[in-house]
């Protein structure tokens, strides 16, 4: 892990982050007192996660069809009482 004063790493903040960028930690310090750590974050993931908890899992075409109109009536509180 590398060490820098405050005046350093304002001064040399590219370089920095360049080397965190490659997987070095940087330790900053005010008067040689360690007071914040740039480290690299974790990369995402470069492949989508799958629909679903299944790993298989197909959705059916139907899913995307329009609900019935008394269905969506019941949801918007429009159905009669009977």
């Amino acid at each position: 892990m590398k060490r820098v004063n405050l005046y350093e790493a304002k001064t040399h903040l590219s370089a920095l982050v360049d080397r965190v960028a490659e997987g070095e930690s940087v330790l900053i310090c005010r008067r040689n007192v360690p007071i914040a750590e740039i480290r690299p974050v974790s990369r995402l993931p470069e492949k989508t996660r799958p629909v679903g908890i299944d790993r298989g899992m197909t959705i059916p075409a139907s899913f995307f069809e329009p609900l019935p109109d008394a269905l969506l009536e019941a949801f918007e509180g429009r159905q009669e009482s009977t």
